[in-house]
């Protein structure tokens, strides 16, 4: 869950799903005005977080800390937002943002206290403050960053052995009782991205546009919403990159009815095996949302609440906005503190309906 890079991002680094500053650009969160800016690829213009212009592709995104350097890396500023007229008068956030980048720098985790004498307050009102505005404590964070590190060793074709060691962990005994939750697979097969793993896929429309369903061993592991179905794809292919995916057979073309049947009926309760592979808190979070009561709506906040973390609203938010299952995992139900309708992985429009119609059939069950 990185929040923001402490230097320039390069194009060889992508964009995270659960980056805290990818949540920000989809919620158009002003709060991070000031804290970073972010650019686009393919039009080289950067942008405030709250910047209204229609969200980007997440490959296409690019984080910077400053306006300036920005520039240097060839973007021009957005005319529509003027990125470069902000000043950020959250103290506690910037703070936040410091501090992520020196977890992000430095190899060995620095203690609270070290954390607080940099910032020359106490280690509990630093604590305090880190986990209102992350959702998480610094030791949380950082070891969410040693997960990212491993992630990325493995990825890279280190050893398993290597990748433990280089991505912090002091024991392999500490590193093995949490790889799972880690990585939603075995060690192994996260070292070779997926590639032994079978993932059946399905495209298919409804009323909501395209969708594409895709399902492993355990369950169905993706529900993608969107206009372009290869573009659907290749958010499946960019998952797992190696694994072997497989076109549904007529026993598949089930439980992609049954999902399509739950997309045109979203107040209908499910029994459709879940794979659910993310962190820990994103699953608690994912886990609390197939809970709620549809026709209903929650604040990010109320959701921090029921996981039992109330400071994390944040992090809920994150968890959100990186839920693979669309409607099966109910995140359109999660409403702004005001009641209105934040930011929606597959579109604001589509959380309107969806929520209209769950709203319809508990009207109708009243009558």
């Amino acid at each position: 869950m990185t929040i923001l890079p402490q230097q320039t991002l390069s194009a060889s680094v992508p964009v995270s799903e659960h980056d805290l500053g990818w949540r920000a650009v989809c919620e158009r969160d002003q709060s991070f005005d000031g804290q970073f800016v972010y650019g686009v690829t393919t039009t080289r213009i950067y942008c405030r977080p709250s910047c209204p212009a229609r969200r980007p592709l997440i490959k296409n995104i690019r984080f910077f800390t400053e306006g300036s350097e920005a520039r240097a890396a060839g973007f021009r500023p957005c005319r529509r937002c003027e990125p470069d007229c902000v000043k950020s008068t959250d103290g506690a956030l910037a703070r936040a943002v410091r501090i992520c980048g020196r977890l992000k720098d430095e190899e060995s985790m620095p203690t609270l206290t070290q954390l607080a004498n940099a910032e020359g307050i106490s280690p509990a009102y630093l604590q305090r403050q880190f986990r209102r505005v992350v959702g998480v404590s610094p030791a949380e964070y950082a070891r969410q960053l040693r997960a990212d590190r491993l992630r990325d060793q493995l990825a890279k074709g280190s050893s398993i052995t290597e990748a433990i060691f280089n991505a912090g962990y002091g024991a392999g005994s500490r590193f093995y009782a949490e790889a799972y939750a880690l990585l939603g697979m075995t060690p192994r097969q996260y070292q070779a991205q997926g590639e032994t793993m079978k993932i059946y896929f399905a495209l298919a429309e409804s009323s909501l546009g395209q969708v594409l369903v895709a399902q492993t061993a355990k369950g169905v592991c993706a529900i993608l919403l969107g206009d372009d179905p290869e573009e659907l794809l290749q958010d499946l292919q960019r998952r797992f990159t190696r694994a072997e995916l497989i076109g549904g057979d007529a026993g598949f073309e089930q439980t992609v009815a049954q999902i399509i049947g739950l997309i045109e009926s979203p107040n209908k309760r499910h029994k459709l095996p879940l794979d659910m592979q993310g962190t820990a808190f994103q699953r608690k979070v994912w886990q609390a949302l197939g809970r709620t009561v549809p026709g209903q709506t929650l604040t990010y906040s109320e959701l921090a609440k029921a996981i039992n973390q109330p400071g994390a609203a944040r992090a809920v938010a994150s968890a959100c906005a990186a839920n693979p299952l669309a409607v099966a995992v109910p995140c359109h139900r999660v409403v702004r503190s005001d009641g209105g309708l934040s930011g929606y992985r597959w579109g604001v429009e589509r959380k309107r309906e969806l929520l209209q119609r769950e709203s319809n059939a508990a009207d109708s069950a009243r009558r």
